[in-house]
């Protein structure tokens, strides 16, 4: 039986996604071209010999709609003979895009394959692909659902109320995500992974949403974001904590790795950075929503028939800071091993693109500290999550 292994993993720094953002000025299809191309280029791999090219994104309208990675690969310039696929899986569709990669790989289907993922959310706004009055839901869902489903600022919300999380503790989460990241910016631990991209106005080659001056003192300045007087009714268990400064940002950013088996990795000569061990995903409650982190992470170490204890390292995405804290509560895993270059509150969240972020950090921070064992997940809308671990070499 064919192993899954990591060969290649690159990302683009993150922009911050509103007019004049770093990346803003370009197309969501050219930000993956340039991750594919400097993947490829990285590796020294032949394009003709990828079997396919599996992309994430979340909002496919507009810049981003018809199967946006076909697109960019072949806007790279890369071979018209490779095809690609563009999924989705909300937060999680570039970590689920490496899942299927992985299986393809395990499976015999594929011997080289990419899975990446983009999102450009100054020029594709959150929602776009939802128009003024649709409905993508269903009556179905309303009858399932009849006191309704709530926005993501709501979920966390309500994880921050069920386990007693406050807004202290949460911005003093968020202003250590800051620190992780502006440090390993600082000492070149991200130089590895990032494909800086050239613009009209220069080259970026910093993740621009990081802040190093941030302090729990300028985060207890800010408002609650999603305060509303109808939620408030609804649930008077909210004490509205949640906050722009402990939430991710909006960003643009792409990224890519490139998964084949130990057997081709021979025959081509490249070096395995991972060996995909174990994948899971889960579904959760879709009012709280954002809570499938905690059965997924319990479920891929099952899988794996490995303990807590043995993963020396932890990306979990800082979609908001409740869900990692809560995360963290249930699980008991060590704080000093989670997101420790920081995570998508500094770093940024470009939906689409952040599960292939993640497990690109996850992979050189692997290599830099010497770790065994790596466990990735991430929180999705609709009450989803996906898990990976991955194993040295």
């Amino acid at each position: 039986m064919n192993d899954a292994v990591i060969v290649g993993a690159v990302r683009t720094p993150i922009g911050k996604g509103k007019p004049g953002g770093a990346l803003a000025g370009v197309h969501p299809v050219e930000l993956l071209a340039h991750t594919l191309s400097t993947l490829l280029d990285r590796g020294g791999v032949d394009p003709a010999l990828v079997d396919d090219v599996i992309g994430g994104c979340v909002d496919q309208v507009r810049e981003q709609a018809m199967n946006t990675t076909r697109n960019a690969w072949l806007s790279a310039g890369l071979p018209e003979s490779v095809p690609a696929t563009t999924v989705d899986r909300q937060c999680g569709s570039s970590q689920q895009a490496v899942h299927f990669a992985a299986q393809g790989v395990i499976s015999g289907a594929y011997d080289l394959v990419v899975a990446c993922g983009v999102e450009s959310m100054s020029r594709v706004p959150m929602w776009s692909n939802v128009p003024p009055g649709a409905d993508p839901f269903g009556p179905g869902i309303a009858a399932r659902y009849p006191d309704g489903l709530v926005p993501q600022g709501i979920s966390a919300e309500l994880i921050a109320a069920k386990w007693s999380l406050g807004r202290e503790r949460m911005d003093e989460f968020a202003t250590t995500s800051h620190q992780r990241a502006a440090k390993a910016h600082a000492d070149g631990l991200f130089d590895a992974e990032l494909a800086p991209v050239t613009t009209d106005s220069g080259v970026v080659t910093a993740d621009e949403s990081v802040r190093p001056g941030t302090t729990p003192d300028v985060l207890a300045g800010l408002r609650p974001a999603f305060a509303d007087p109808g939620f408030a009714e609804r649930f008077p268990q909210i004490d509205w904590s949640v906050t722009a400064g402990n939430s991710s940002p909006i960003n643009d950013g792409a990224s890519a790795v490139l998964i084949t088996s130990s057997q081709t990795a021979a025959r081509l000569g490249l070096r395995p950075k991972a060996r995909l061990h174990s994948f899971a995903v889960t579904g959760s409650d879709p009012l709280l929503m954002l809570t499938g982190v905690i059965p997924a992470t319990e479920k891929v170490l099952r899988r794996a028939g490995l303990r807590l204890a043995d993963i020396d390292l932890f990306e979990v995405n800082e979609a908001f800071a409740s869900v990692v804290l809560a995360w963290l509560q249930e699980t008991g895993a060590d704080p000093a091993k989670v997101n420790v270059n920081g995570g998508a509150i500094a770093l940024g969240h470009p939906l689409g693109a952040s599960g292939t972020r993640l497990m690109t950090t996850l992979v050189h921070t692997m290599e830099q500290r010497g770790a065994r064992y790596g466990l990735q997940t991430m929180c999705e809308a609709g009450g989803l999550a996906n898990a990976t671990l991955l194993e040295a070499i």
